[in-house]
């Protein structure tokens, strides 16, 4: 009997192909979106859009891991019953990746409480939704926590935006007593107030002496780059010029604008862009890192399809730089899709795919 207890612990390490006992360490990676978050996708749509073929291919790209984005409307209905189909892809997911050596973070996207982008919020205001909330992550520990703590991370929430950065610390710390009387050392990524940002960084708190941190901010600027001329922000209607490195849109360009466009244009004339500059922009999450003794992450950045591709290239290459020099991991926004995509379907950007894997 003993002898056979070994052998069976035996095939579960093999299978997840790490020891449990390692340290959660992500370098470089890549966001899957539009699979089991912000997407229609069902059934058999949904199964196709992402396989084991995609890891695989991920994995040869040169990446470690990959973030895994779930929205509760995916997941659970509005009675917190699993939608069990969304639950098997999970696991699927995180089988195939332990499979080609991929280390995953389940990061909980959209809540029906809390849309990053949404005017209401009822989570902030509401103590039956933030019950709700810690249940849906007891819920998922029920299904995750026999992974290896090497293997898989829990991201409390994406982009959390409240009025004020303590409220995030309060519900935040009441999230992290609700997982750790179920898994002590299960890795936690964690970012600060109003979408991750750099700028609150600094008013983000943690629970004390937890090793198993991962301490994560987002990252979009310069704006009119990353976003240019997407349809669901005030730069929707901006076709205009944009560049990168150096002044991003000086006041000739501006002055020959569109009347229509230059109310959204104007903040942006004549400001400048540089490698140097992003990076005193990470002053605050890195100086919060060395603080309390955790590791940094960016788990999203990115520039949209649409804007100008050696500007965008030049961003990229820019960014990976600094975050090779600083030691910071990071994951993209995001695999496949036709406007941050490093694939779109079939086609692959394969200039883009060599910059953000840093691969040699």
């Amino acid at each position: 009997m003993k002898n056979s207890l070994l052998f069976v612990f035996a095939i579960i390490s093999i299978s997840y192909g790490q020891n449990s006992s390692e340290k959660f360490e992500v370098k470089k990676g890549t966001n899957i979106a539009h699979w089991l978050s912000q997407s229609e996708r069902r059934s058999t749509d949904r199964e196709k859009f992402f396989t084991e073929t995609d890891v695989e291919a991920i994995a040869k790209m040169g990446f470690d891991h990959i973030r895994l984005p779930i929205d509760e409307e995916q997941m659970w209905d509005e009675n917190g019953k699993r939608h069990e189909d969304a639950f098997q892809l999970m696991e699927n997911c995180i089988n195939w990746s332990s499979k080609h050596k991929l280390r995953v973070i389940v990061d909980l996207h959209i809540l029906r409480s809390h849309h990053f982008n949404a005017k209401e919020k009822p989570l902030w205001t509401d103590p039956a939704e933030q019950e709700k909330f810690f249940d849906l992550w007891r819920d998922l520990s029920k299904s995750l926590k026999k992974f290896p703590n090497s293997l898989l991370a829990y991201e409390l929430m994406n982009e959390a935006v409240a009025d004020d950065n303590e409220t995030w610390n309060k519900l935040l710390n009441k999230a992290f007593i609700a997982i750790r009387k179920l898994e002590p050392k299960r890795t936690i990524v964690v970012g600060s107030n109003r979408w991750q940002s750099v700028n609150t960084f600094d008013e983000l708190k943690v629970p004390a002496n937890d090793p198993n941190i991962l301490l994560s901010f987002h990252f979009y600027e310069p704006f009119l780059l990353s976003h240019y001329h997407t349809p669901w922000t005030e730069l929707k209607e901006y076709q205009g010029p944009v560049h990168y490195p150096g002044v991003i849109l000086s006041q000739k360009e501006f002055n020959a604008l569109p009347e229509e466009v230059k109310e959204v244009a104007k903040k942006w004339v004549n400001k400048e862009f540089t490698k140097e500059l992003l990076y005193k922009m990470w002053e605050k999450p890195i100086a919060k890192a060395k603080e309390l003794g955790l590791p940094l992450y960016c788990g999203e950045f990115g520039i949209i399809s649409a804007a100008p591709e050696e500007d965008s290239l030049n961003w990229y290459k820019d960014m990976i730089a600094l975050f090779e020099k600083s030691g910071i991991g990071y994951a993209n926004w995001n695999y496949n899709s036709d406007e941050y995509g490093l694939i779109d379907g079939n086609s692959k950007n394969e200039q883009l795919i060599q910059i953000i894997s840093a691969k040699e």
